[in-house]
């Protein structure tokens, strides 16, 4: 099972690689590479070309889009270590922290170029993620004005903030294979639920990891008074890894409505919702 998920690990490495090695001039190219490159899990990107396979199509059909959803991933990490003030990301300096603010918000602004030219050849992918952005953008904004401060207030700002692009990933996949809109909207809802629930195990183990494990700081939702489900809600660690499982059994219930086989892909779709909320890192 491991070696056929780093299969298409690699494969998606392999063609990010491939597209900064193309950006110019050098000094934007080492930036984006510094915070593409650093590591990180993949989840996003292996998503997409998951949803792909397990409607039919071949990994190469989705590749464009999981590199362009990671590099859109990338981006956005730049600006939350930015606001966060964050000097760490994935055991290494954050790009603020590398190379000062200007540099680092042309940094996103490159990866989101470079997104997006890998999108723009498919209106319905061009869609996906615009939506997608559109979310991500307003729940930034929220959280800078208005901090939630009850679990329905979180729940909406985690779906914006990290369930939003999730959705994207598996939307992209599926439009990849040329599903219909009823499939293509079953695995995006899948998949931010999974996004939901990916975020909550991140609150809960910024409260209770320590930073060597976690590869960042851990400690800084109290620290920065960042809206954590355990800040906001008062919830135990433990109340809240049931919060994040129900989320994962409803993304579960949402890849059961779709009429696919049983294939390893599927498989992997379904160990995911269950692996994000038992997660140690």
């Amino acid at each position: 099972m491991m070696e056929y998920l780093q299969r298409r690990r690699d494969r998606v490495e392999e063609r990010l690689e491939a597209v900064l090695d193309g950006v110019e001039p050098d000094e934007l190219a080492d930036e984006v590479r510094h915070v593409a490159l650093a590591g990180g899990k993949r989840v996003r990107p292996t998503v997409t070309v998951l949803v792909c396979e397990a409607l039919g199509g071949e990994p190469a059909d989705a590749v464009e889009f999981a590199v362009g959803i990671e590099l859109v991933h990338n981006a956005s990490l730049v600006i939350d270590d930015i606001i966060d003030e964050s000097d760490v990301r994935r055991g290494t300096p954050s790009a603020w922290a590398e190379f000062g603010h200007g540099p680092a918000i042309i940094a996103s602004d490159g990866l989101l170029g470079e997104a997006f030219a890998l999108f723009s050849a498919d209106e319905r992918a061009m869609q996906a993620v615009t939506e997608s952005m559109v979310e991500l953008g307003e729940g930034e904004a929220t959280e800078l004005v208005s901090q939630p401060t009850n679990e329905t207030e979180y729940m909406e700002l985690a779906r914006r903030k990290t369930g939003a692009l999730f959705r994207a990933a598996a939307e992209l996949g599926a439009i990849a294979a040329d599903a219909d809109a009823y499939t293509v909207e079953a695995f995006g809802q899948y998949a931010e639920r999974v996004g939901v629930a990916f975020q909550m195990r991140d609150d809960v183990l910024d409260a209770t990891a320590d930073s060597e494990k976690l590869g960042k700081p851990a400690g800084q939702d109290a620290e920065m008074e960042r809206p954590s489900l355990v800040e906001v809600t008062e919830l135990t660690p433990e109340e809240a890894n049931e919060r994040a499982r129900a989320e994962s059994d409803a993304a579960l219930e949402a890849l059961a409505t779709v009429d696919t086989p049983d294939t390893q892909a599927m498989e992997y779709l379904q160990d995911l919702a269950e692996f994000v909320v038992v997660r140690e890192r």
